[in-house]
């Protein structure tokens, strides 16, 4: 097991490298290795003297690939602490209502004329948490299990906040905000700069780490509120806290790059499938592959567009409908 762990962790950081470099290096205006290290040399130089390839590299390049590296680990590692916590193989951002919650929580700030990531970044946060209080609430007053009952709340939650965001979009200026509210419903990275990326960071990695570090609660709470209660957690203060913090990196990811779907739901699949455990290292792993989903999907948006940008959604959803398909069929052979 221990070889096997080190070949994936090996695997995944070759994997992650090779798209970093290929996301920095890809786009209209080509960089190679020679700019990036006049890049690195220019970095402290005022902007006016800086050369072509260092504005291009920290203005758009730098900024684009950390963010898509770092939505895609709050994706992917959220996937699996949603899967765990509620002992679903569906049950993830996009599919448990959360997504579209904090979507419409950001459309919302955008009719009403609030600016600024970190605005957006509120409202799309109580939007996601408001999601998931009602999903709660409604598993809880149905009085039944957490795996298809919770799935299908969250299907009626999220059917609900894509119902308050055509109503936005038919109030929304048309000039002004109306494309503004149709980004976050397709997901694109297009638009990231430095400025979106910092405030992102700042919110993100104190959440993933947090989760990462809280690893051993979400292992007990998985195994059920027995074990977890034996080894000396509270139940209900963990799963709140969890919950809590996965909600609020995933709410601030979509405030910067929209809904994205499907990488919170596959890449725990791919990540039990490269790991075969949901223990150790197993959130780390799904954070790695959710990262390289991600990364892979912008590389695909910008390069097969003729010219234009496509949703990155586009390409997170056809790299799961085959998952999802293998996972079906697995189910089936072990239900037989």
């Amino acid at each position: 097991m221990r070889g096997r762990s080190f070949c994936t962790a090996v695997l995944l950081a070759v994997l992650l490298a090779a798209l970093m470099f290929t996301s920095l290096a890809t786009g209209s205006y080509p960089l190679d290795g020679d700019d990036f290290v006049t890049a690195v040399r220019e970095l402290f130089l005022p902007r006016d003297a800086q050369s072509m390839p260092t504005r291009v590299f920290w203005g758009l390049r730098f900024p684009r690939t950390a963010t898509a590296l770092l939505s895609g680990v709050t994706l992917g590692l959220c996937g699996g602490v949603y899967q765990m916590l509620f002992g679903s193989p569906l049950a993830s951002p996009d599919l448990t209502g959360i997504a579209s919650g904090a979507s419409f929580g950001a459309a919302l700030a955008i009719v009403m004329g609030i600016g600024g990531s970190f605005a957006r970044t509120g409202f799309a946060f109580l939007g996601g948490m408001f999601s998931l209080v009602l999903v709660l609430l409604l598993v809880r007053s149905a009085g039944g299990e957490r795996k298809s009952t919770y799935i299908l709340a969250g299907i009626v939650i999220s059917a609900s906040a894509d119902a308050g965001l055509m109503v936005l979009k038919t109030i929304a200026d048309p000039e002004r905000q109306l494309a503004a509210i149709d980004f976050w419903t397709m997901g694109s990275l297009a638009a990231v700069s430095s400025e979106k990326a910092v405030p992102l960071a700042w919110i993100t990695l104190p959440a993933v780490l947090l989760i990462l570090l809280f690893r051993r609660p979400v292992t007990m709470l998985s195994l059920g509120t027995d074990e977890c209660l034996a080894a000396g957690l509270s139940p209900n203060l963990w799963r709140t806290l969890l919950l809590s913090l996965a909600t609020l990196a995933v709410s601030a990811s979509a405030a910067v790059t929209g809904v994205i779907g499907f990488v919170g739901l596959i890449a725990p699949h791919i990540a039990r499938f490269l790991y075969r455990r949901r223990s150790g290292g197993y959130l780390a792993v799904c954070s790695a592959v959710g990262g390289a989903i991600l990364l892979a999907a912008d590389l695909a948006a910008r390069s097969l567009g003729n010219g234009a940008e496509l949703p990155v959604s586009i390409f997170t959803v056809a790299a799961g409908v085959p998952v999802l398909i293998v996972l079906l069929c697995t189910k089936r052979e072990d239900a037989s």
